[in-house]
C-alpha cells in the first residue's frame, strides 16, 4: 500500500521542479485567468479553443465554478464571465479593509474641497484596480467605478504606483503585463515613472476619456507605494481650483492617508 501511495504522489509531480500538481485545480484557475482578460463573455467552445483543451475537460470545471459563484452565464450570448466574487474576497482582506477605512474620510474631505471625485487604486497582476471611490457633491463631474481595472502602463494611477516601487518589484510587474507594450511604449512609461518619482506626483491626460486629466499621488508604506489616490480632473466653469492647486491637494491627502496608516499598524 505504501508503495502504491508513493507512486500516485510521484505521478502528480512535475519533472522539472518536483512540485506537486493538481490538474483539476489548474484547469479551473486557467478558466478564471482567461475570463479575467476577456472584455466579453466566452462560450464553452471558445474557452476550450483558447485553452486548447477538450469540452470533456472544461465543461465540468465551468459547472463547478458557476455553482460556487466565481463565474456566471450571459443569457444573451450563452458566454461565461467572471462575477465580482474574487474581488469581494480580496476586499475582505484585513490589509485592504484597513486601507479603505482610513482613506475614505480623507477622500470625502478632498472631494468636498476640490469639487471633483477621487478614487483609490492598487496593483493587481500588471493592472490597477479601483478599490474605493468618493464622488463630489457637484452636479457635473466624472467618477470611476469600484472594480474598474486597466493596465498600469495605460493609467496615471499605474504610473504613480510603479514609480514608487523597488526595482525587483518593478521587474515583476512588467513581466505580468498582458498584452505586452511595445519597446517604445515601455521605454516611455519607465521614463515617465522617473519624472513622477522626482516630482512626487503624476499628471497626464486620461488615456480613456477625452477632456479628463488624471492627477495621482502615491500612498506610501515604508519604501513603496501601497496605493494611488487619483482625481479625474474635469475643468468646468465652476472648478474650485487650477490643476496645479488640485494636484497639491491630492498629494497632501495621499500623505495624510499614509500617516494614518502608519499610526494604525505601527509601521514606520
Amino acid at each position: 500500500m505504501k508503495g502504491k501511495k508513493t507512486a500516485m504522489i510521484d505521478s502528480d509531480a512535475t519533472e522539472s521542479s518536483g512540485k506537486y500538481r493538481a490538474p483539476a485545480l489548474e484547469k479551473g484557475l486557467d478558466i478564471l485567468q482567461l475570463l479575467n482578460h476577456e472584455p466579453k463573455p466566452l462560450t464553452v467552445t471558445a474557452i476550450c479553443e483558447r485553452l486548447e483543451r477538450s469540452q470533456g475537460e472544461i465543461f465540468r470545471m465551468i459547472q463547478v465554478l458557476q455553482a460556487r459563484g466565481f463565474i456566471d452565464q450571459d443569457p444573451a450570448s450563452d458566454g461565461y464571465y467572471l462575477t465580482d466574487l474574487l474581488f469581494s474576497m480580496a476586499m475582505n482582506q484585513p490589509a485592504t479593509q484597513s486601507l479603505v477605512e482610513v482613506a475614505l474620510p480623507v477622500m470625502r474631505k478632498l472631494a468636498s474641497d476640490i469639487g471633483q471625485s477621487c478614487h483609490l487604486a492598487v496593483h493587481a497582476r500588471g493592472d490597477i484596480v479601483v478599490i474605493a471611490r468618493m464622488e463630489s457633491m457637484e452636479q457635473i463631474g466624472f467618477s470611476v467605478r469600484v472594480g474598474y481595472r486597466i493596465s498600469i502602463t495605460r493609467s496615471v494611477s499605474g504610473l504613480s504606483l510603479f514609480a514608487f516601487q523597488p526595482e525587483d518589484v518593478r521587474a515583476r510587474w512588467l513581466e505580468l503585463l498582458d498584452p505586452k507594450p511595445s519597446p517604445g511604449e515601455l521605454k516611455s512609461f519607465i521614463a515617465a515613472a522617473a519624472t513622477v518619482k522626482k516630482n512626487g506626483w503624476a499628471r497626464a491626460a486620461s488615456s480613456v476619456v477625452k477632456g479628463v486629466t488624471d492627477l495621482s499621488a502615491p500612498i506610501m508604506r515604508t519604501d513603496r507605494a501601497a496605493a494611488a489616490l487619483t482625481v479625474p480632473y474635469l475643468k468646468t466653469t465652476h472648478s474650485f481650483g487650477s490643476i496645479s492647486t488640485v494636484t497639491e491637494q491630492v498629494q497632501a491627502a495621499a500623505n495624510g492617508i499614509a500617516k494614518k496608516l502608519t499610526g494604525n499598524d505601527g509601521r514606520a
